[in-house]
């Protein structure tokens, strides 16, 4: 036989200053926090869409609680303060409203993306009541959880794949693991781009895409497509939020149309435990691509993300209004595949070089980016350090690892970096967290502030979307309606200063400014509107 086949957001009262906040008067306040004043903001009904701003963290770089040098799940938890302290109007924390946790399953590897159980948690990172404390401290903040979920392969010393090697051994053609995973038999030429290695003991081999130590599970299995649906209901029933899919156009190999009918039935069925599942998709394609799999679940963007991606384009004194005009389509696209279809952009993740590489913060390419990035809609996603300006690259030395550097903590932290590593210590980020946190001009309050002000008009995130088209001009932006209300953002991601007469551009019906973010500070005077270089405006 062969197989073939391989939030709840509460709007926060803002001033109009600069990044629409300002620092406290009072002697109590701590350097670097932020307070709100007034403003006649009508409160948004709480909801529970998913419409979030999503932080990932690369659990074995991020914080380590026990002193071996690896990150773990405890170390998360004892920076919640620093990612959301539970109260949105603190000022005391970046505010994020969902994290994003690399695999955390026992794996062999450093990433992780090779599961040998998905049962059990790695040892290095902890012990599945550290999950559920990690969970329970999470929803007690009103913060999604998700995790990483890689089923298009597991690790080689997975018990299934041990059974399934046993059974190949023995000729077992009959045992339930005899294919449960993708396999070539010996004189039969395996399909062109896939790669096949030998089964140990046997004239067999078996697909592994990816490395010869993840094997590729055969999802025309029943046994398999079950497995794979009871590990996803365990961690729902823990309390899990959701999952990001990795690969998921690998499950079946070149072939699109089984592999989103795959997702299609896996989402349907864990929805049927968790209706407001979060899931998104790693589908690293152009939207061509991507677009086949919105009918079954929310992917990535990656035309809007990295370098050559039209956030960091625009960010850097380009064109917004191509950029925004990508997302107007782009959501109209795909709206109509899917109740639950959303933007998920992003810069950068663990698989990609930093941003700050490309945009530094001293020529406020990175703060634009981060305005476009999260002063949008849908549910963007930040990586972690991103909002400390980390870098890391490949470089010559070839290594991810260079992407997965340890967290910039800078307060004893013992978190270092994975094995293999190369990136110069001294490069890693202008100053780290402990300093940044206690700085009102640092980019990790920049972040923070920009969080607020989406929070405080929650039309920016969940509106219907309508890009302007204004002539002339590389000054772009956007209406967003919802709940009977509607703001325009404005983007002048420039080097000169930028007045429009609101009149003459369509929006007479915007006649304050909600928050101004950038370089500058925006006014408004009558309907004359001035925007500063690389600044911001919310219009209300």
């Amino acid at each position: 036989m062969k197989k073939w086949i391989s939030v709840l957001l509460i709007p926060m009262l803002l001033a109009g200053m600069m990044v629409g906040c300002k620092q406290p008067d009072d002697a109590s306040a701590k350097p670097g926090e932020v307070t709100l004043t007034d403003q006649d903001l009508t409160p948004a009904a709480p909801t529970a869409d998913n419409c979030r701003v999503f932080y990932e963290i690369f659990v074995g770089s991020f914080s380590d609680s026990n002193g071996d040098g690896i990150g773990d799940l405890r170390g998360i938890i004892n920076r919640m303060d620093y990612l959301n302290d539970g109260d949105d109007a603190s000022g005391r924390s970046l505010g994020v409203e969902g994290i994003w946790l690399t695999p955390i399953f026992r794996s062999r590897s450093y990433h992780k993306y090779d599961v040998d159980d998905y049962y059990a948690i790695d040892p290095s990172f902890g012990t599945m009541d550290d999950l559920k404390e990690l969970i329970s401290l999470c929803h007690q903040r009103n913060v999604k959880l998700i995790l990483d979920l890689p089923i298009n392969h597991t690790g080689s010393l997975n018990q299934w794949f041990s059974s399934f090697t046993v059974a190949h051994r023995q000729g077992l053609s009959s045992d339930p693991y005899y294919d449960f995973y993708s396999w070539c038999p010996a004189g039969e030429t395996a399909p062109a781009g896939r790669t096949f290695a030998p089964l140990s003991g046997t004239d067999d081999r078996y697909e592994c895409n990816f490395d010869s130590g993840m094997p590729e599970l055969n999802f025309d299995s029943e046994a398999v497509r079950q497995a794979v649906l009871d590990v996803g209901k365990f961690y729902l029933d823990l309390g899990v939020d959701g999952f990001r899919f990795d690969a998921a156009k690998y499950v079946y190999f070149g072939d699109h149309a089984d592999s989103t009918s795959f997702w299609s039935w896996y989402v349907r069925e864990l929805k049927k435990i968790k209706p407001d599942l979060y899931t998104v998709a790693e589908v690293w394609d152009s939207d061509g691509v991507t677009d086949l799999y919105f009918p079954a679940v929310n992917c990535f963007d990656f035309t809007v993300s990295q370098a050559e991606g039209l956030i960091a384009q625009a960010a850097q004194k380009g064109d917004v209004n191509r950029y925004t005009a990508y997302v107007d389509q782009y959501l109209a696209t795909v709206a109509p595949m899917n109740q639950d279809a959303m933007l998920v952009p992003f810069l950068a993740n663990h698989d990609n070089d930093r941003a700050a590489g490309y945009l530094p913060s001293l020529n406020y390419f990175a703060q634009m980016a981060a305005n476009l990035l999260i002063l949008g809609p849908g549910s963007p996603f930040v990586y972690y350090g991103e909002e400390l300006g980390m870098r890391g690259s490949r470089g010559g030395s070839n290594t991810d690892a260079n992407r997965r550097l340890a967290m910039v903590w800078g307060d004893g932290d013992t978190v270092a970096d994975p094995t293999g590593a190369t990136y110069d210590k001294k490069n890693r980020a202008d100053a780290p967290a402990a300093e940044q946190l206690q700085n009102a001009n640092s980019l990790y309050t920049y972040y923070k502030k920009l969080i607020m002000i989406r929070k405080a008009n929650p039309e920016i995130a969940r509106g219907d979307y309508t890009a302007l088209a204004l002539k002339d001009t590389k000054v772009g932006g956007f209406i967003s309606k919802w709940n009977g209300s509607q703001v325009c953002v404005l983007h002048n991601t420039t080097g000169s200063e930028a007045v429009f007469d609101l009149r003459t551009i369509g929006l007479a019906a915007f006649t304050r400014i909600s928050a101004s973010v950038g370089k500058g500070e925006a006014s408004l005077d009558g309907t004359s509107l001035t925007i500063p270089a690389q600044t911001s405006v919310v219009l209300r």
